[in-house]
């Protein structure tokens, strides 16, 4: 058998987890050819950044650190740098431009071909750019080099239909594509063999997987997931509220393992923003679809993302988003401001609203939010709750961490005999706004 040369791959990963599960993918068909993963980039044989570009201020960071990178490779000449991920897709050939120490950039739907990139780099010496834009879907089998122990991504899908008008993600992904029901089983099942405990399920938006093809939907396949022993935990993300359906809410109210915890970015709490963001439901349609999923599983915990400053916001219709947020009553909410991304049309929309507008109206939605999540949870006090048992608590190795199904951050106290991945009883007794404290029953 042919010996291959011991090498030494660094990722910087960007983005959201689905640029983290394209990471484990490349360091998976990696090794295959001689790379072992390894932290300190002054050690590595080649560098992947894997790149996000949803917000110009990310992208502009991104470069700096590209640029940084120069120095390894006046140190190191044979030092391989590819750039990967949304932004590469986006800015191909011009990356090589502002960046002459770079050997190659390869577009989102290109993850399969990372051997034979560097094949064709370490021999020719030359630069490569492979970005062009498919419809092919991605083999359902790449080795994956997974972190962690206990929680993993599996994705379902790749791509996006939706075409909000914030966001650059449908033009950098492309289309909407589901992989084969059968090999996302299979992977389930691989995962669950090497003792995964938890798996979340990956797309733009989860709830059209299906939709590209005559079999499964996504509720079919929550259902056949569920059904897969030795998973205790099934998480999904992201959810698109105009396409959750009844069949989806029911197969999560009958299953044994999927989590109570549904994660709807509702992005705005009135009509004429909502139109205008392109995203397809109403206030209405989204507060009838609460109803529905407070009825079908009443303890369920409801999150959602917000964006503040869109173009066109007004003081009235900022007004209808904090009375909404008081209405609807979410757990928690994920809130941003919003930034022009070059290329989608919010970006050339009028009136737009000023930075320090954004930054007052964020903070005043933060504060409305966060009493809240601070009420919702101080009802869980003297409850017992089921936690997965993550590990320390980033601050202090004698206290343990972990998460409810309903996807709350939990605390309390090591006492001894609690594994990674173990399920345990904790009794909740001083719940706050981002956690919940408690102890070991």
């Amino acid at each position: 058998m042919q010996n291959i040369k011991q090498k030494f791959v660094s990722f910087l990963t960007y983005g959201c987890q689905m640029n983290e599960n394209d990471s484990e993918r490349l360091a998976g068909q990696l090794k295959n050819i001689g790379y072992e993963k390894q932290d300190d980039l002054s050690l590595a044989d080649l560098i992947i950044v894997n790149t996000c570009c949803v917000r110009e201020s990310a992208e502009n960071k991104i470069y700096g650190k590209i640029g940084n990178l120069k120095r390894l490779k006046t140190a190191n000449p044979n030092l391989i740098i590819g750039i990967t991920g949304c932004m590469a897709q986006k800015d191909g050939d011009a990356i090589l431009k502002k960046a002459s120490h770079v050997d190659f950039v390869m577009g989102t739907n290109k993850i399969h071909e990372i051997s034979n990139i560097i094949a064709e780099v370490e021999q020719s010496h030359g630069r490569v750019v492979n970005v062009i834009q498919g419809d092919q879907e991605m083999p359902g089998d790449l080795p994956t080099i997974r972190n962690g122990s206990i929680s993993t991504w599996i994705p379902i899908m790749y791509g996006c239909n939706n075409f909000c008008t914030y966001c650059i993600v449908p033009y950098v992904r492309g289309r909407e594509r589901s992989r084969d029901l059968e090999d996302i089983l299979k992977e389930v099942r691989d995962v669950a063999s090497q003792g995964f405990k938890e798996i979340t399920l990956l797309g733009q938006n989860v709830n059209s997987y299906g939709k590209d093809s005559a079999s499964a939907d996504f509720a079919d396949l929550l259902t056949a997931v569920d059904k897969i022993e030795g998973i205790e935990r099934i998480r999904y993300m992201t959810s698109h509220p105009r396409d959750l359906n009844d069949k989806v809410i029911d197969a999560i109210k009958n299953s044994r393992h999927i989590c109570e915890q549904f994660h709807l970015p509702v992005q705005y709490g009135n009509d004429t923003i909502l139109k205008s963001m392109n995203r397809g439901y109403t206030t209405d349609d989204y507060r009838n679809l609460v109803r529905k999923i407070r009825a079908a599983v009443p303890h369920a915990s409801i999150t959602t993302d917000l964006i503040v400053g869109f173009p066109g916001e007004t003081e009235e219709t900022f007004q209808d988003t904090l009375n909404f947020l008081k209405e609807i009553r979410y757990d928690a909410a994920y809130t941003f401001l919003y930034s022009k991304r070059s290329g989608t049309p919010a970006a050339e929309m009028q009136n737009q609203v000023s930075t320090e507008l954004k930054k007052k109206r964020l903070q005043q939605l933060m504060d409305v939010q966060n009493q809240i999540s601070l009420e919702i949870n101080q009802q869980l006090e003297g409850r017992v709750l089921e936690v997965m048992v993550e590990g320390s608590s980033k601050t202090d190795e004698n206290v343990l961490s972990g998460r409810t199904r309903t996807n709350k951050i939990v605390l309390w106290d090591k006492v001894g005999h609690e594994a990674v991945g173990q399920l345990v009883q904790i009794k909740i007794t001083h719940p706050q706004t981002w956690v919940l404290k408690g102890e070991l029953i």
